[in-house]
Protein backbone atom coordinates (compact mmCIF):
# COMPACT_ATOMS: atom_id res chain seq x y z
CA UNK A 1 0.00 0.00 0.00
CA UNK A 2 1.06 3.64 -0.42
CA UNK A 3 1.53 5.96 2.51
CA UNK A 4 0.48 9.58 2.43
CA UNK A 5 4.08 10.44 1.61
CA UNK A 6 4.06 8.16 -1.42
CA UNK A 7 6.25 5.34 -0.07
CA UNK A 8 5.30 1.72 -0.66
CA UNK A 9 4.89 -0.03 2.69
CA UNK A 10 3.23 -3.10 4.17
CA UNK A 11 2.51 -1.38 7.50
CA UNK A 12 -1.11 -0.32 7.75
CA UNK A 13 -2.49 2.41 9.98
CA UNK A 14 -6.06 3.21 10.98
CA UNK A 15 -7.23 -0.39 10.70
CA UNK A 16 -8.89 -2.70 13.21
CA UNK A 17 -5.65 -3.20 15.15
CA UNK A 18 -5.53 0.49 16.03
CA UNK A 19 -9.18 0.44 17.11
CA UNK A 20 -9.23 -2.87 19.01
CA UNK A 21 -5.85 -3.09 20.75
CA UNK A 22 -4.04 -0.93 23.32
CA UNK A 23 -1.14 1.01 21.92
CA UNK A 24 1.57 -1.20 23.44
CA UNK A 25 0.12 -4.32 21.75
CA UNK A 26 -0.12 -2.94 18.21
CA UNK A 27 3.58 -3.45 17.27
CA UNK A 28 3.39 -7.09 18.38
CA UNK A 29 0.22 -7.63 16.35
CA UNK A 30 2.01 -6.13 13.36
CA UNK A 31 5.01 -8.35 14.04
CA UNK A 32 2.73 -11.41 13.86
CA UNK A 33 0.89 -9.91 10.83
CA UNK A 34 -2.54 -10.26 12.50
CA UNK A 35 -3.71 -7.37 10.34
CA UNK A 36 -2.70 -9.27 7.19
CA UNK A 37 -4.54 -12.59 7.29
CA UNK A 38 -3.46 -13.75 3.83
CA UNK A 39 -0.38 -15.40 5.34
CA UNK A 40 -2.26 -17.61 7.77
CA UNK A 41 -4.84 -18.40 5.10
CA UNK A 42 -2.10 -19.73 2.82
CA UNK A 43 -0.60 -21.73 5.68
CA UNK A 44 -3.97 -23.02 6.86
CA UNK A 45 -5.62 -24.06 3.61
CA UNK A 46 -3.46 -27.11 2.73
CA UNK A 47 -4.29 -28.56 6.16
CA UNK A 48 -7.98 -27.88 5.65
CA UNK A 49 -7.76 -29.53 2.21
CA UNK A 50 -6.62 -32.75 3.85
CA UNK A 51 -9.17 -32.55 6.65
CA UNK A 52 -11.93 -32.16 4.06
CA UNK A 53 -10.67 -34.77 1.58
CA UNK A 54 -9.72 -37.54 4.03
CA UNK A 55 -13.30 -38.91 4.36
CA UNK A 56 -13.44 -39.45 0.59
CA UNK A 57 -10.56 -41.93 0.83
CA UNK A 58 -12.15 -44.07 3.55
CA UNK A 59 -12.99 -44.12 7.25
CA UNK A 60 -13.48 -42.19 9.44
CA UNK A 61 -16.67 -40.82 7.95
CA UNK A 62 -15.74 -37.26 8.85
CA UNK A 63 -12.96 -35.51 10.79
CA UNK A 64 -13.80 -34.08 14.22
CA UNK A 65 -15.01 -30.54 13.61
CA UNK A 66 -12.68 -29.35 16.36
CA UNK A 67 -9.70 -30.18 14.14
CA UNK A 68 -10.67 -27.39 11.74
CA UNK A 69 -10.52 -24.92 14.64
CA UNK A 70 -7.25 -26.35 15.96
CA UNK A 71 -5.61 -26.06 12.56
CA UNK A 72 -6.81 -22.46 12.29
CA UNK A 73 -5.38 -21.62 15.73
CA UNK A 74 -2.13 -23.40 14.93
CA UNK A 75 -1.84 -21.62 11.57
CA UNK A 76 -2.31 -18.19 13.13
CA UNK A 77 0.22 -18.95 15.89
CA UNK A 78 2.85 -20.53 13.64
CA UNK A 79 2.48 -17.97 10.86
CA UNK A 80 2.98 -15.27 13.50
CA UNK A 81 5.98 -17.12 14.90
CA UNK A 82 7.46 -17.50 11.43
CA UNK A 83 7.00 -13.80 10.67
CA UNK A 84 8.53 -12.87 14.02
CA UNK A 85 11.56 -15.10 13.43
CA UNK A 86 11.92 -13.77 9.90
CA UNK A 87 11.81 -10.16 11.14
CA UNK A 88 14.42 -10.88 13.83
CA UNK A 89 16.77 -12.45 11.29
CA UNK A 90 16.10 -9.89 8.54
CA UNK A 91 15.96 -6.74 10.66
CA UNK A 92 18.92 -5.12 8.89
CA UNK A 93 17.67 -6.05 5.43
CA UNK A 94 14.15 -4.84 6.29
CA UNK A 95 15.54 -1.48 7.30
CA UNK A 96 17.00 -1.07 3.81
CA UNK A 97 13.86 -2.03 1.87
CA UNK A 98 11.15 0.55 1.15
CA UNK A 99 8.25 -1.84 1.79
CA UNK A 100 9.56 -3.18 5.12
CA UNK A 101 11.53 -0.41 6.83
CA UNK A 102 8.46 0.57 8.88
CA UNK A 103 8.11 -2.87 10.49
CA UNK A 104 8.27 -2.99 14.31
CA UNK A 105 11.88 -4.13 14.73
CA UNK A 106 13.72 -1.96 12.15
CA UNK A 107 11.60 1.03 13.17
CA UNK A 108 12.62 0.51 16.82
CA UNK A 109 9.13 -0.04 18.22
CA UNK A 110 9.98 -3.59 19.37
CA UNK A 111 13.41 -4.57 20.70
CA UNK A 112 14.98 -7.83 19.57
CA UNK A 113 14.73 -9.38 23.06
CA UNK A 114 11.03 -8.50 23.19
CA UNK A 115 10.51 -10.09 19.79
CA UNK A 116 12.24 -13.26 20.99
CA UNK A 117 9.91 -13.52 23.99
CA UNK A 118 6.92 -13.01 21.71
CA UNK A 119 8.27 -15.71 19.40
CA UNK A 120 8.51 -18.18 22.30
CA UNK A 121 4.92 -17.40 23.34
CA UNK A 122 3.59 -18.09 19.84
CA UNK A 123 5.61 -21.29 19.55
CA UNK A 124 4.07 -22.40 22.84
CA UNK A 125 0.58 -21.98 21.41
CA UNK A 126 1.57 -23.92 18.30
CA UNK A 127 3.08 -26.72 20.42
CA UNK A 128 -0.07 -26.98 22.54
CA UNK A 129 -2.18 -27.37 19.40
CA UNK A 130 0.12 -30.02 17.94
CA UNK A 131 0.34 -32.04 21.17
CA UNK A 132 -3.45 -32.39 21.21
CA UNK A 133 -3.23 -34.66 18.12
CA UNK A 134 -2.15 -38.28 17.63
CA UNK A 135 1.46 -39.40 17.77
CA UNK A 136 1.97 -39.51 13.99
CA UNK A 137 0.69 -35.94 13.56
CA UNK A 138 2.98 -34.83 16.40
CA UNK A 139 5.98 -36.57 14.84
CA UNK A 140 5.29 -34.98 11.48
CA UNK A 141 4.84 -31.56 13.04
CA UNK A 142 8.15 -31.80 14.88
CA UNK A 143 10.03 -33.12 11.83
CA UNK A 144 9.50 -29.95 9.80
CA UNK A 145 10.93 -27.59 12.44
CA UNK A 146 14.46 -27.65 11.03
CA UNK A 147 13.25 -26.42 7.64
CA UNK A 148 11.02 -23.85 9.36
CA UNK A 149 14.04 -22.47 11.24
CA UNK A 150 16.23 -22.52 8.12
CA UNK A 151 13.81 -20.70 5.82
CA UNK A 152 14.67 -17.08 6.84
CA UNK A 153 18.29 -17.72 5.79
CA UNK A 154 17.54 -19.22 2.38
CA UNK A 155 17.31 -15.89 0.55
CA UNK A 156 20.99 -15.37 1.38
CA UNK A 157 22.21 -18.58 -0.24
CA UNK A 158 19.79 -19.59 -3.01
CA UNK A 159 17.56 -18.07 -5.65
CA UNK A 160 14.92 -20.59 -4.58
CA UNK A 161 13.79 -19.50 -1.09
CA UNK A 162 10.21 -19.86 -2.36
CA UNK A 163 10.80 -23.62 -2.63
CA UNK A 164 11.70 -23.80 1.05
CA UNK A 165 8.64 -21.73 1.90
CA UNK A 166 6.57 -24.26 -0.03
CA UNK A 167 8.08 -27.15 1.91
CA UNK A 168 7.05 -25.37 5.13
CA UNK A 169 3.69 -23.88 4.26
CA UNK A 170 2.14 -27.05 2.85
CA UNK A 171 3.32 -29.53 5.49
CA UNK A 172 -0.07 -29.17 7.14
CA UNK A 173 -1.55 -31.34 4.37
CA UNK A 174 0.41 -34.30 5.75
CA UNK A 175 -0.15 -33.44 9.41
CA UNK A 176 -3.90 -33.02 8.95
CA UNK A 177 -4.30 -36.30 7.07
CA UNK A 178 -2.38 -38.08 9.83
CA UNK A 179 -4.50 -36.37 12.49
CA UNK A 180 -7.68 -37.74 10.88
CA UNK A 181 -6.59 -41.18 9.68
CA UNK A 182 -3.51 -42.08 11.73
CA UNK A 183 -1.53 -42.59 8.50
CA UNK A 184 -0.25 -40.72 5.44
CA UNK A 185 -1.83 -41.77 2.12
CA UNK A 186 -1.23 -40.79 -1.49
CA UNK A 187 -3.93 -38.10 -1.65
CA UNK A 188 -2.20 -36.21 1.16
CA UNK A 189 1.22 -36.56 -0.47
CA UNK A 190 -0.17 -35.31 -3.77
CA UNK A 191 -1.84 -32.35 -2.07
CA UNK A 192 1.49 -31.54 -0.42
CA UNK A 193 3.40 -31.64 -3.70
CA UNK A 194 0.71 -29.61 -5.46
CA UNK A 195 0.87 -27.07 -2.62
CA UNK A 196 4.63 -26.65 -3.07
CA UNK A 197 4.13 -25.79 -6.74
CA UNK A 198 1.29 -23.43 -5.75
CA UNK A 199 3.60 -21.65 -3.29
CA UNK A 200 6.26 -21.25 -5.97
CA UNK A 201 3.57 -19.62 -8.11
CA UNK A 202 2.17 -17.15 -5.59
CA UNK A 203 5.40 -16.29 -3.79
CA UNK A 204 7.22 -15.58 -7.04
CA UNK A 205 4.48 -13.04 -7.75
CA UNK A 206 4.92 -11.64 -4.22
CA UNK A 207 8.72 -11.42 -4.60
CA UNK A 208 8.41 -9.18 -7.64
CA UNK A 209 7.38 -6.36 -5.27
CA UNK A 210 10.89 -6.18 -3.83
CA UNK A 211 13.13 -7.09 -6.75
CA UNK A 212 14.79 -3.67 -7.09
CA UNK A 213 15.61 -3.49 -3.38
CA UNK A 214 16.66 -7.16 -3.31
CA UNK A 215 19.24 -6.54 -6.03
CA UNK A 216 20.70 -3.61 -4.10
CA UNK A 217 20.99 -5.43 -0.76
CA UNK A 218 22.10 -8.76 -2.25
CA UNK A 219 19.29 -11.17 -1.38
CA UNK A 220 17.87 -13.71 -3.79
CA UNK A 221 14.44 -14.85 -4.97
CA UNK A 222 12.75 -16.70 -7.80
CA UNK A 223 11.59 -13.31 -9.08
CA UNK A 224 15.23 -12.41 -9.73
CA UNK A 225 16.05 -15.90 -11.00
CA UNK A 226 13.23 -15.93 -13.56
CA UNK A 227 13.17 -12.23 -14.44
CA UNK A 228 11.12 -11.48 -17.54
CA UNK A 229 10.37 -15.20 -17.94
CA UNK A 230 8.44 -15.27 -14.67
CA UNK A 231 5.05 -15.70 -16.36
CA UNK A 232 6.33 -18.76 -18.19
CA UNK A 233 7.70 -20.26 -14.98
CA UNK A 234 4.59 -19.64 -12.92
CA UNK A 235 2.46 -21.11 -15.69
CA UNK A 236 4.50 -24.28 -15.27
CA UNK A 237 3.97 -24.20 -11.51
CA UNK A 238 0.24 -23.78 -12.03
CA UNK A 239 0.12 -26.81 -14.34
CA UNK A 240 1.90 -28.91 -11.71
CA UNK A 241 -0.51 -27.61 -9.05
CA UNK A 242 -3.56 -28.56 -11.11
CA UNK A 243 -2.13 -31.98 -11.96
CA UNK A 244 -1.28 -32.71 -8.33
CA UNK A 245 -4.71 -31.73 -7.04
CA UNK A 246 -6.40 -33.68 -9.83
CA UNK A 247 -4.39 -36.80 -8.95
CA UNK A 248 -5.23 -36.30 -5.26
CA UNK A 249 -8.93 -36.27 -6.19
CA UNK A 250 -8.45 -39.35 -8.38
CA UNK A 251 -6.65 -41.40 -5.73
CA UNK A 252 -9.25 -40.37 -3.15
CA UNK A 253 -12.08 -41.57 -5.40
CA UNK A 254 -13.62 -38.11 -5.91
CA UNK A 255 -16.69 -37.65 -8.10
CA UNK A 256 -17.27 -35.10 -10.87
CA UNK A 257 -18.17 -32.13 -8.61
CA UNK A 258 -14.59 -32.07 -7.33
CA UNK A 259 -13.30 -31.83 -10.89
CA UNK A 260 -15.73 -29.01 -11.59
CA UNK A 261 -14.04 -27.11 -8.76
CA UNK A 262 -10.68 -27.98 -10.32
CA UNK A 263 -11.85 -26.44 -13.61
CA UNK A 264 -12.85 -23.29 -11.72
CA UNK A 265 -9.38 -23.22 -10.16
CA UNK A 266 -7.81 -23.43 -13.62
CA UNK A 267 -9.91 -20.46 -14.72
CA UNK A 268 -8.81 -18.47 -11.66
CA UNK A 269 -5.15 -19.17 -12.41
CA UNK A 270 -5.59 -18.15 -16.05
CA UNK A 271 -7.01 -14.82 -14.88
CA UNK A 272 -4.14 -14.32 -12.43
CA UNK A 273 -1.42 -14.92 -14.97
CA UNK A 274 -3.08 -13.11 -17.88
CA UNK A 275 -3.68 -9.90 -15.91
CA UNK A 276 -0.57 -9.87 -13.71
CA UNK A 277 1.67 -6.81 -14.17
CA UNK A 278 5.01 -7.91 -12.76
CA UNK A 279 6.48 -4.40 -12.52
CA UNK A 280 3.49 -2.99 -10.63
CA UNK A 281 3.99 -3.46 -6.87
CA UNK A 282 0.33 -2.94 -6.05
CA UNK A 283 -0.79 -5.46 -8.67
CA UNK A 284 1.78 -8.01 -7.46
CA UNK A 285 0.32 -7.73 -3.96
CA UNK A 286 -3.26 -7.96 -5.23
CA UNK A 287 -2.55 -11.05 -7.34
CA UNK A 288 -0.69 -12.65 -4.44
CA UNK A 289 -3.65 -12.08 -2.13
CA UNK A 290 -6.05 -13.54 -4.69
CA UNK A 291 -4.49 -16.92 -3.98
CA UNK A 292 -6.63 -17.17 -0.87
CA UNK A 293 -9.56 -17.54 -3.26
CA UNK A 294 -7.62 -20.16 -5.22
CA UNK A 295 -7.09 -22.14 -2.01
CA UNK A 296 -10.75 -21.84 -1.07
CA UNK A 297 -11.73 -23.25 -4.48
CA UNK A 298 -9.52 -26.28 -3.76
CA UNK A 299 -11.18 -26.60 -0.34
CA UNK A 300 -14.58 -26.60 -2.03
CA UNK A 301 -13.38 -29.36 -4.34
CA UNK A 302 -12.20 -31.43 -1.37
CA UNK A 303 -15.53 -30.97 0.40
CA UNK A 304 -17.42 -31.97 -2.73
CA UNK A 305 -15.22 -35.04 -3.10
CA UNK A 306 -16.01 -36.09 0.45
CA UNK A 307 -19.80 -35.72 0.18
CA UNK A 308 -20.43 -36.89 -3.39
Amino acid sequence: MRTTTGGFTDIRTGGWLDRALPGWAIPYAQLARWDRPIGWWLLLLPGWWSLALAPAAGPPASPPIGLFFLFWLGAVAMRGAGCTLNDIVDRKYDGAVERTRGRPIPSGRVAVWQAILFLVLQLGVGAAVLLSMNWLAVALGVSILVIVAAYPFMKRITYWPQLFLGLNFNWGALVAWAAVTGRVDWPAILLYLAGIAWTLHYDTIYAHQDKADDIQIGVKSTALRFGERSKLWITGFVLVTLAGIGLAFLTAGAGWPAYAALAALAGHFIWQIATWRMDDQADCLAKFKSNRDAGLIVLLGCLLAAIH
